[in-house]
């Protein structure tokens, strides 16, 4: 089942973003087979937030990996929204 999570940065938190970025990385390309698409939320060229479409079996399994991300354990976070979304148009995920 495919989620949506829309995570927020705390203001002022670009430093601890840049700093974990590698990390971050790292972990989405360990979970490629999950992690179906995701980038940051700009604002300019600063990145503020994430958006990711993951492919988990049921909300709680997309909260625990969420949980484990470099940047979610750094606490870089405001807040983070799970919600379930069907891929109605556009590219195969």
């Amino acid at each position: 089942m495919l989620f949506v999570a829309l995570c927020l940065d705390k203001p002022d938190h670009v430093d601890l973003r840049l700093s974990t970025r590698a990390a971050h990385l790292a972990f989405l390309d360990k979970h490629a087979s999950r992690v179906k698409l995701g980038g940051p939320f700009l604002d300019g060229e600063t990145p503020v937030g994430s958006l990711l479409i993951l492919d988990c079996e049921d909300e709680a399994s997309a909260r625990a990996l969420l949980g484990e991300d470099p940047y979610a354990l750094a606490g870089l976070f405001a807040s983070v929204d799970v919600k379930p979304w069907k891929r109605v148009v556009g590219a195969q995920l």
